[in-house]
């Protein structure tokens, strides 16, 4: 879940804390794995929450969005112009071509796990491939700055990088949505630092060894303008162009980068 500009203390975690972690981020790789597989033609986003909530709890752990500031359900379902927070609702009926955003939380032992992906519905939608395929590549490019002693800055600058390098297949470029992005996080979901999905290399705060982040850019294929929706919560594109949004959590470690929402084989890529 995408963070604002919250709280003033930075968290810094134990080698023993962020393993505790690393189990939480399995629980939500693993419901996201579910719940992408179960994304079809005539599903319906209740019906994806519903099967994340009974994953979640099937090991232990507790949906990190299920009540949050009140929002109503375990997953965000974002589906097309939706860019987060998508509610998700028995209405809300998957349909061929869909471009589909889960974003999922769990808390296991009081920690948490945070990750997004965004998948098609069937046959992909024209464009969809190559702008969830970019917003991806954006976010791998900010988790590879995820080092000792960079700054936070190298990690919005490498995103906003990336992201830019892609195109439409009309040859246009994407939109990065400026209004919300990554954060830390902990023992709560939503922790300082903010992680901004534009900026400079060598600014902002300098990471340290034990900092955990979400790192999750959100793209568009127009406009970067964003509004948000009467339910307030669902945040949708201003001209009513499609989104994608990626997002893991991750570990500054004396060695790298940790992705701790990547499933195991994945989780140094």
């Amino acid at each position: 879940m995408s963070g604002g500009r919250i709280g003033t203390d930075i968290q810094v975690k134990s080698r023993a804390e962020i393993e505790a972690m690393r189990a939480a981020g399995l629980v939500v790789a693993a419901t996201l794995e579910r719940v992408g597989a179960a994304a079809v033609v005539g599903a319906s986003t209740a019906d994806l929450d519903a099967l994340a909530e009974s994953t979640i709890r099937e090991a232990g752990a507790v949906p990190s969005f299920l009540g949050y500031h009140g929002f109503p359900g375990s997953i965000c379902a974002s589906v097309n112009s939706q860019v987060v927070h998508g509610i998700p609702s028995p209405d809300t009926v998957l349909v061929e071509g869909d471009l589909l955003s889960v974003d999922c939380g769990a808390i296991l032992d009081g920690w948490h796990g945070d990750a997004a992906v965004t998948v098609s519905v069937g046959a992909p939608h024209p464009g969809d491939a190559e702008l969830s395929a970019a917003c991806r590549a954006a976010m791998w490019a900010g988790i590879a700055e995820v080092r000792p002693g960079n700054r936070l800055g190298d990690i919005s600058a490498a995103v906003e990088s990336e992201a830019r390098r892609h195109r439409s297949p009309a040859g246009e470029g994407f939109g990065i949505v400026e209004d919300y992005g990554g954060h830390g996080i902990g023992t709560e979901m939503h922790m300082e630092p903010f992680l901004p999905n534009l900026g400079r290399p060598g600014t902002g705060l300098r990471l340290r060894e034990g900092m955990v982040l979400a790192v999750e850019p959100m793209l568009t294929a127009g406009d970067a303008e964003t509004e948000e929706l009467d339910d307030e919560w669902t945040v949708v594109t201003a001209d009513g162009a499609r989104a994608a949004h990626w997002e893991h959590t991750v570990a500054v470690t004396e060695a790298g980068p940790w992705v701790l929402t990547a499933p195991e084989e994945k989780a140094d890529s």
